[in-house]
C-alpha cells in the first residue's frame, strides 16, 4: 500500500464549506434587477388588459370591478403562477411563450373558481373577462419580447454581461468559448488550464477570482472530474460554477442542469449570503452542546462512578487525534478499556477485523472492560465530545477524528476527509459503523457526505443516529 507520513498543520485553515468572508452572491444586483422589471412590466401588462377588458367588455355591476382589493387579488394571482412556472429565471425560461400562456390561462381559470365560491352572481361578465384573458396573453407576451431585444442591444454594447473565468484544457478551450459566447451575456475575463484548481495553485486562483469580481465560473468536466470537492471553494466564494457538457452520466449531488443555447450544463449556483449555512451549523453546534451538558450532567455522574467502581484508572480517556487540517488535539470519552489499552494494541494488530489494516477494529476486544461493553453499546462512551463540539475543535455531525496511527496510513486521496470539521456522529455511523470492515467504504461515505452536505443532512444523520444508538446498530 502506498502511503503517506503525517506531516501536522500548524497554520490556521477554516473547514471546507466556511467561506473567508459573509458576502452577498456575486451578481445577485443584477439578477434582482432583471426579476423586478420582468415583474413590473408583468404588472403593468396585467393593468392594461383589465383596464381595456372593462372598457370595452359589457357593463356588470361587480366588486370585482370596482374595489382595488380585488384587482390587487388578480395580480399577485397571476404574477404568483407565472413565477411558480420559474418564468421570472434567466435565459429560455424568461423566453418560454407556452410556458406564460399556459401559467395565465390558469390563473385567470383560478380567478373563476375563486369567484364562484365568494359570490357566484357578481364577477365579471363573459366579454369582459375574455378580453382580460386575450389581451393579458398578448400584453405580456409582447413586454417579454421588448425586454428581450432591448437587452440583446444592451449586451452587444457590453452592458449588463455577467464577468466569468473559463478553466479548461486546451484541446476542449475552442469548442468552450464558442458556446459560452454563443450565449451573448458573458465576458469572459480569464482562462486557465485545470493546473490552476491544483492543491499549490488553488489559493491563488480564488484570491485572483475574487479580485476580478468573477460571477461565473466554466469549468471542463475534465478539469474538475477528480476533485469534485473544489466545488465547496466556488460555493463559499459566492461564485455559480458551471461545469461544461461531458458523455460522462457522473453528475454532481447539488447540481441542477442549465441549458447554454441549446446544450445542457451542469450548474451549481451560488448561495445568495455565502458561508451562511455553515455559520448556521456552527451556531446549532454551540447551541446543542451547551444544553445537552446541561442536561446530562447527572448522566455524566452516574457514568463516572460505574467507571470508578468497575476497573482501577481514570474516568476519562484522551486520545490525540488528527482534526481539520490535519491538526492534532486530544479528544474526550469515557474510559471503556484497561488503562494500559494502547500499549496492548500492538499484541492485537494480527487479530485486526478490518480488511486494509488503516484502522483498527476487534468485535471481542479483551481490553474492554464490563462497563465499557455497555457504554459502547450505547455510544454513552462519546458523550464528553460535547466538550470538543463546543470548543470547536469538532462538529456534532461529521467524519470521525481517527488516531495517528491509522492517518499514518492513509493514501494521499484519503486527506480530503481531513478539510472538514470531524463529528461526533457522520454517515459512515449511520450507514453501519462498526460493521464496515473496509476503510475505502468507509471513505467513500465520507466523501458522500462532503460532497452532498447541508444542514438538512446534519439532521437527518443526527436523526439516524439515534435510531441506530437505539437498535445498538454495529455497535462493539
Amino acid at each position: 500500500m502506498t502511503t503517506k507520513s503525517f506531516v501536522p498543520v500548524v497554520s490556521f485553515k477554516p473547514d471546507l464549506r466556511s467561506a473567508k468572508a459573509t458576502r452577498i452572491q456575486r451578481g445577485l444586483a443584477i439578477r434582482l434587477w432583471r426579476v423586478v422589471t420582468l415583474i413590473s412590466l408583468d404588472i403593468t401588462a396585467l393593468i392594461s388588459a383589465w383596464s381595456l377588458a372593462i372598457i370595452y367588455g359589457t357593463p356588470l355591476n361587480s366588486p370585482w370591478t370596482q374595489k382595488p382589493s380585488f384587482i390587487i387579488l388578480t395580480l399577485v394571482l397571476v404574477i404568483g403562477m407565472i413565477a411558480t412556472k420559474g418564468l421570472y429565471k434567466a435565459g429560455i425560461q424568461r423566453r418560454n411563450y407556452p410556458g406564460l400562456v399556459k401559467a395565465i390561462t390558469l390563473s385567470q381559470v383560478l380567478l373563476l373558481f375563486i369567484a364562484f365560491l365568494y359570490e357566484p352572481n357578481h364577477y365579471v361578465s363573459r366579454s369582459t373577462f375574455l378580453i382580460f384573458w386575450l389581451s393579458s396573453l398578448l400584453f405580456i407576451c409582447i413586454d417579454r419580447y421588448l425586454f428581450d431585444v432591448t437587452t440583446k442591444l444592451l449586451r452587444q454594447k457590453g452592458a449588463i454581461r455577467h464577468p466569468i473565468f473559463l478553466i479548461t484544457e486546451k484541446e476542449d478551450k475552442e469548442n468552450h468559448i464558442r458556446i459560452i459566447e454563443k450565449e451573448n451575456c458573458y465576458t469572459i475575463q480569464g482562462i486557465a488550464d485545470s493546473s490552476c484548481l491544483d492543491l499549490c495553485n488553488r489559493e491563488s486562483t480564488f484570491e485572483y477570482l475574487r479580485q476580478q469580481g468573477i460571477v461565473e465560473a466554466f469549468v471542463s468536466w475534465s478539469a474538475i472530474k477528480n476533485r469534485l470537492y473544489v466545488c465547496w471553494n466556488f460555493h463559499t466564494a459566492g461564485i455559480t460554477l458551471r461545469i461544461l457538457p461531458t458523455d460522462s452520466e457522473v453528475r454532481h449531488p447539488k447540481s441542477i442542469f442549465w441549458m447554454i443555447g441549446e446544450v445542457p450544463c451542469m450548474t451549481i449556483p451560488a448561495p445568495i449570503i455565502t458561508g451562511s449555512d455553515f455559520w448556521v451549523k456552527r451556531c446549532f453546534d454551540l447551541c446543542c452542546s451547551v444544553i445537552l451538558l446541561l442536561l446530562l450532567f447527572p448522566i455524566y455522574v452516574l457514568i463516572a462512578i460505574l467507571i470508578k467502581l468497575d476497573s482501577p484508572g481514570p474516568v476519562f480517556f484522551r486520545q490525540e487525534r488528527i482534526g481539520l487540517h490535519s491538526r492534532k488535539f486530544k479528544i474526550w470519552k469515557f474510559r471503556t478499556m484497561v488503562t494500559n489499552a494502547e500499549k496492548l494494541q500492538a499484541t492485537l494488530e494480527a487479530k485486526n477485523e478490518i480488511k486494509d489494516g488503516v484502522l483498527f477494529k476487534m468485535k471481542d476486544d479483551p481490553r474492554i472492560t464490563r462497563v465499557g461493553k455497555f457504554l459502547r453499546r450505547y455510544s454513552l462512551d462519546e458523550l464528553p465530545q460535547l466538550f470538543n463540539v463546543f470548543l470547536g475543535e469538532m462538529s456534532l455531525v461529521g467524519p470521525r477524528p481517527l488516531p495517528m496511527r491509522d492517518v499514518e496510513k492513509f493514501k494521499t486521496k484519503h486527506f480530503i476527509r481531513q478539510e472538514v470539521l470531524p463529528g461526533i456522529t457522520g454517515l459512515w455511523q449511520v450507514s453501519g459503523r462498526s460493521d464496515i470492515d473496509n476503510f475505502e467504504d468507509a471513505v467513500k461515505l465520507d466523501l458522500a457526505y462532503i460532497e452532498n452536505w447541508s444542514v438538512w443532512l446534519d439532521l437527518k444523520i443526527l436523526l439516524q443516529t439515534v435510531n441506530v444508538v437505539l437498535h445498538k446498530t454495529g455497535a462493539y
